[in-house]
This record gives structure tokens, C-alpha cells and sequence, in this order.
């Protein structure tokens, strides 16, 4: 069953000219761009470029052909035939009355053919794993509401934010209308993670748990060594146990390169690509304060929870590093799937002062503290009560995510409220 996109609102409504450009559609493998392209762009001719004997008589098609007989076109898997690529360019060079959607899984090797040949001829989109309000919207067709978060950052950066608007939420998500989906949402995001497949209501839990697996073991086969050429694996097997071990923590890659018994550059590069393969997230520590002390180490978190969950081989609870990472991979995912203008860090000072998460729009920030617990008070927003004047922009408002279910003003600019109510 194909669930909506948010990014098929922004496909609506993009302009004449926009339209004309070549689109890119690039993420993790199955996090859904096939089926997007397919559903969206249904007059476009689907060719797949991952076989190879398939994909041979297309590369001897010259600009002339491709306009004639496939005007319009998506071309999945793209990296595998880069002359392609010089093939879309060409045609879009030449005629003004085509269109083509290029699809890849392996970001390294697409987008640097894609910056060589097609800059300021192509339009990118990253396509990630569901949102919570995407797992909610249970056909194509079906609307992705925004959640509470999603419209406050869409209120920010037209100009319109009123805090205001925290007032009209529910004193407990429990009585919300939209609890019983929101719930059932984020329970199986905790558990399975966000991958497509695996919101088929047919399907067992132990068949997602195998998928899973199969998955981790398709990821180190096909796109590591598509990405890298790797001739032995075991090194990089071990940095991402490793890595899932440590997802909410920061990253030291002179240590680990001391636990794994390889080079501190062999694990930043392997770092690279498992942050270009869209498997982690390694948060930029903020440091635009120079009279503080701050740790310039990245945090790092996985971005699909069920993934991390498989890596582990673990079934059942997470624990609280896992909880954090979770929640801030869905709402880097949520703002990223609404195209927003955004920067993403954590922050923490060598004397332990910490903020889990900091979003920077245009107009301020975003600060955000995630706990695991099933209650919260004023003594675990401490950190975000202090946080104002410490940065270069306003302090929009702060949020204690957790598993709280009522609703707590902690300040004029702090607010506590369940995950899955502020994320669903």
C-alpha cells in the first residue's frame, strides 16, 4: 500500500519554471521514491537502470531519440549508468518540451555526476523513511496532515509565528481526536522504524523483523560497495555496531579508531558515507558563542530506529539514547520533508551543560530536551530555562519532548509535551 508524501505538496505547487528543470529524487534504499515517481508522474515512461542488459540500448539513444520517443521519462537507479546522465542533460540542453525524473539510492556516486553535468539544470529532493504524519495517511491519496510541529515551523519562516497558538493545545494528548492513530503511529515508528514496506497491514511482525535484517545485510552488500569499492567489509561491519551502540552520543573518531583497531581518518571516512547513504545523522555541535567553552564534537544519531533496532539484533524496549535519537531523527525528517530553509545542531559546554537539539531558522531557534520518562517537570527543562542567553538569534521557544502525556507550560517559552502529540 503506497502512503502519501509530503513532498508530493511541494511537487503541486511548484512553479512553470521549476517545472522544466530535470528532478532529482535521491535517500536511503526503499524509503519510497519509486513509488512516488510512479504515483505523481504517472505519463512518464518508468526505466529502470539496474540491469544491465535493460539499461544497453538506452545509452546508444542520442538527444533527438529521447525526444521523439520518450519525452518524458524516470530513470531509476541512475547511478549505475552515469553516461545517462550526460544523455538528460543533452536533451535538456536541446528541447524545451521534456521532462525527466533521475532516481538513485547511492548519494555519493549520483550527486557528484549530477553537479558536474546537470548544475543549475535540476531541481534535488531527498526522500527519507515516513514521518509520523505520513504513516497516518494510509493510501496515495489520502492528505499528510501537519503535525504541531510542522505548522509551527512553517508559521515561523512565513512570518507569522504566534505563541499564541500553544495555548489551544489539549491539557492531556489522550482526549486529542487524532490520539488513537497518533498512538498506534508512533508504537509502530518505536518498534519497526519508518521504511514503507513495512506498514503492510498483511504483513507479521516476524516478516518485519526479517526485513529488517535483510535490509542491514542488503545495505553492507550493495550500497557500501557501491559507495566505496570496499574489498573487505568486517571493518565497517564493526563501526556499525559500533556506531548503533552509540547512537545519542558524541562522536570521538580517535577512540573508536582505538576500540576498532583501524585509523582515526578510516573511521571519519567511514563516517562520510554512512551519513551519505542517509543511515545516520551527525549533529553539528553549535559553537557561534566564543566566550563558552563548547565541545566541537558531533552527536550522533541513527535515522531510522528500526534499522538501529536490527544492527543491535534487539526486540522490545529502547532505551533512553534510543528514544533520543528516534525523536530527533522525526523531526529532522519533518522539517526536511517540507523543504524548509533549517540548520540542525546540539550543543554542549565541557562543564556538562547540554541541549539535545537546536533547530536554526532565519528568525531564531528551536530548542528541544528528549526524555524517555512518563513524567516531566520544570527540573528537566533546567537546561533549555538557561539556554537564551547563550545564543546569536532569539529563542523562539523550547520544548521538553517525552512520554508525558499532559500537557505542562514549564515558562512563557518552554513547553512540555508528549512526542508523539507535538510529532503525530
Amino acid at each position: 500500500m503506497a502512503h502519501n508524501r509530503k513532498l508530493t505538496e511541494r511537487l503541486q505547487g511548484l512553479s512553470p519554471n521549476e517545472r522544466k528543470k530535470v528532478f532529482v529524487f535521491t535517500g536511503a534504499r526503499q524509503t519510497g521514491k519509486t513509488t512516488l515517481v510512479k504515483n505523481f508522474f504517472d505519463d512518464h515512461k518508468y526505466i529502470s537502470v539496474e540491469d544491465p542488459v535493460g539499461r544497453l540500448p538506452f545509452t546508444k539513444l542520442n538527444a533527438s531519440q529521447w525526444s521523439a520517443n520518450f519525452p518524458k521519462a524516470s530513470l531509476d537507479e541512475v547511478q549505475k549508468e552515469p553516461e545517462l546522465v550526460e544523455s538528460i542533460k543533452s536533451v535538456y540542453d536541446q528541447f524545451d518540451d521534456t521532462h525527466y525524473n533521475l532516481l538513485g539510492s547511492s548519494q555519493l556516486l549520483l550527486l557528484e555526476k549530477v553537479r558536474e553535468s546537470l548544475a543549475g539544470r535540476c531541481k534535488i529532493f531527498e526522500l527519507y523513511p515516513l514521518t509520523l504524519p505520513e504513516l497516518s495517511a494510509d493510501s496515495f491519496d489520502a492528505p499528510v496532515p501537519d503535525s504541531i510541529f510542522q505548522k509551527m515551523v512553517r508559521d515561523c519562516t512565513a512570518g507569522r509565528f504566534d505563541k499564541s497558538f500553544l495555548d489551544l493545545l489539549l491539557p492531556d494528548w489522550k482526549i486529542s481526536p487524532r490520539y488513537e492513530i497518533q498512538y498506534k503511529c508512533f508504537e509502530h515508528y518505536k518498534k519497526f522504524g519508518g521504511y514503507p514496506a513495512l506498514v503492510n497491514k498483511d504483513m507479521a511482525d516476524e516478516e518485519r523483523y526479517e526485513w529488517l535484517r535483510d535490509y542491514v545485510r542488503t545495505y553492507l552488500e550493495r550500497d557500501v560497495r557501491d559507495l566505496a569499492n570496499f574489498r573487505d567489509l568486517e571493518p565497517f561491519v564493526r563501526l556499525q555496531q559500533y556506531l548503533a551502540m552509540q547512537t545519542g552520543q558524541t562522536l570521538n573518531a580517535s577512540s573508536i579508531a582505538k576500540q576498532l583497531g583501524v585509523s582515526g581518518k578510516t573511521v571519519q571516512r567511514y563516517i562520510t558515507y554512512f551519513e551519505m547513504s542517509y543511515q545516520i545523522l551527525a549533529l553539528t555541535p553549535w559553537e557561534k558563542n566564543a566566550n563558552r567553552r563548547l565541545v566541537k564534537s558531533p552527536k550522533l544519531h541513527y535515522l531510522d530506529n528500526g534499522v538501529l533496532q536490527s544492527v543491535l539484533m534487539k526486540r522490545g524496549g529502547i532505551t533512553g539514547a534510543e528514544f533520543e535519537s528516534l525523536v530527533i531523527a522525526e523531526l529532522y525528517k519533518q522539517v526536511k520533508s517540507i523543504l524548509v530553509d533549517a540548520r540542525f545542531y546540539h550543543l554542549r559546554t565541557n562543564d556538562g551543560y547540554e541541549v539535545d537539539f537546536l533547530i536554526e531558522l532565519p528568525q531564531g531557534y528551536f530548542a528541544f530536551e528528549i526524555k524517555m520518562a512518563e513524567k516531566v517537570d520544570r527540573v528537566d527543562a533546567r537546561h533549555l530555562l538557561r539556554l537564551a542567553p547563550i545564543l546569536d538569534k532569539p529563542l523562539l521557544h523550547s520544548f521538553v519532548l517525552s512520554n508525558d502525556s499532559e500537557v505542562k507550560k514549564i515558562s512563557d517559552g518552554c513547553t512540555a509535551i508528549h512526542a508523539a502529540y507535538f510529532m503525530g
